[in-house]
């Protein structure tokens, strides 16, 4: 194995780890796991960026509606 592969299985196993102590603290409620990042996010102060309201309608590139 290869050591960017290595590093790639660590890297994975380290996020199917926090995934899973995040789910427990929260007895899997993912309601309660959105709002905690919800609230930490804005804790944070950082810069975020919202796609709420922003239309999910194709336009092709002469800006009409439709298919492309």
């Amino acid at each position: 194995m290869t050591t960017s592969r290595k590093n790639s299985d660590s890297t994975v196993a380290d996020i199917h780890r926090t995934r899973e102590r995040i789910s427990d603290a929260f007895g899997g409620d993912i309601s309660a796991i959105t709002e905690d990042a919800r609230r930490r996010q804005e804790q944070s102060n950082r810069r975020t960026v919202s796609y709420a309201g922003v239309p999910t309608k194709a336009v092709n590139p002469s800006g009409e509606s439709g298919g492309f």
